[in-house]
């Protein structure tokens, strides 16, 4: 860039931070600690003029803005740091099936596809009993909380403001249907009833609700959710992995098309399957 070209980009990019955050050229002056005259020369529209890199650093510090923005760099004013929290960020995950921060999470999708991987059933679509059971060793103020939860999930579901994809390892309901694994112990009434309600659901909501089924010998998957084209949230535990920057959100969009692509069980003959497992 032509060195005029840059100064006058400096000097309107560095008027436009001073007017965001109501900075004068006084109180610019004072903080970078050189006189108002450097300042307004620095503002002349009409002789170019380059500050020196440490009064470019402390202004740019001082408005919360970069300098490579200010030097027309990029065309991103956040701090690096700053574009680093903004598209990667922890958030605490509750053990409720659906917290604040989850809700919120789906209606910022609305109108976009939500694409999910759980951990083990989807706790959008579990039963009170199964919930019962999970949440037996919390006491009834926290099952109460994780009824509700997810009765809103569900609404929020049946809603339509979002299609819905789910992609889940065949193993697990597998597990369920044998109650074996995660389910040993679970009454096999619970463990049926939870599974007619997926199917039963898949089916009624087909194809705004689809259910893929996947070989875990095969492909594998950590749990993930999609929200729409600016949000893709990996559940590691005790928080959310949330990212934001377009590539990162795309890449885990891929990942989930292919555990689509891959699956053995379509979401069409979903609930049959379902069912099948119940059979044996």
């Amino acid at each position: 860039m032509d060195k005029r070209d840059r100064s006058e980009m400096f000097r309107l990019r560095l008027l436009e931070a001073m007017a965001r955050n109501n900075v004068s050229r006084s109180a610019l002056a004072r903080e970078t600690g050189v006189d108002r005259s450097t300042i307004g020369q620095l503002l002349k529209d009409d002789l170019p003029r380059l500050p020196n890199s440490q009064l470019a650093a402390d202004a740019a510090s001082v408005l919360g803005v970069s300098t490579d923005w200010l030097l027309g760099l990029t065309h991103r004013p956040e701090r690096p740091g700053d574009i680093v929290a903004a598209a990667m960020a922890l958030s605490p995950a509750e053990r409720l099936s659906a917290d604040a921060q989850l809700m919120e999470w789906h209606r910022e999708a609305a109108g976009y596809k939500v694409r999910h991987v759980p951990a083990t059933l989807p706790d959008i679509l579990k039963t009170e009993s199964m919930l019962d059971w999970e949440y037996s060793a919390f006491g009834d103020q926290r099952l109460a909380l994780a009824i509700n939860a997810m009765r809103g999930q569900l609404d929020w579901l049946q809603s339509g403001v979002s299609d819905y994809e789910i992609a889940l390892p065949v193993h697990e309901l597998e597990a369920c249907a044998a109650g074996t694994a995660y389910y040993a112990g679970v009454d096999q009434v619970i463990r049926h009833e939870q599974l007619n309600f997926i199917a039963d659901l898949c089916h009624e909501m087909f194809p705004r609700l689809r259910l893929f089924m996947f070989d875990a010998h095969k492909v594998f998957s950590a749990p993930v959710t999609v929200f729409g084209p600016n949000l893709a949230v990996i559940y590691v535990g005790q928080c959310y992995l949330a990212f934001r920057e377009s590539q990162r959100v795309r890449s885990l969009t891929d990942h989930f098309d292919w555990l689509v692509r891959e699956a053995t069980v379509d979401a069409r003959v979903a609930p049959d399957y379902i069912r099948s497992l119940i059979d044996r």
